[in-house]
């Protein structure tokens, strides 16, 4: 079941990543795959910074969705370099 969650918090933070940083989104495989990549780098920024992360479905919602804008971010200056 961990699974499920996984894949659908990624869903729903790549896609919401997408629409912040504008510019589309990379369809339902690519946004799950920012989503759980975004959740790992936001994970790895928020405990760098020394905060604590928010517990819960929303709480994990959030901090993958900041480290899916920050992966957007980082792809978006590799691309146009």
């Amino acid at each position: 079941m961990d699974i499920v969650w996984l894949l659908l918090v990624g869903l729903i933070a790549g896609w919401l990543a997408g629409l912040i940083v504008r510019g589309g989104g990379y369809g339902m495989v690519g946004d799950m795959v920012v989503g759980i990549l975004g959740a790992l780098i936001g994970g790895f920024v928020f405990r760098s910074l020394g905060l604590s992360q928010a517990y819960g479905l929303l709480g994990s919602i959030v901090v993958a969705t900041i480290g899916a804008i920050i992966l957007i971010a980082v792809l978006r200056i590799i691309k146009h370099a």
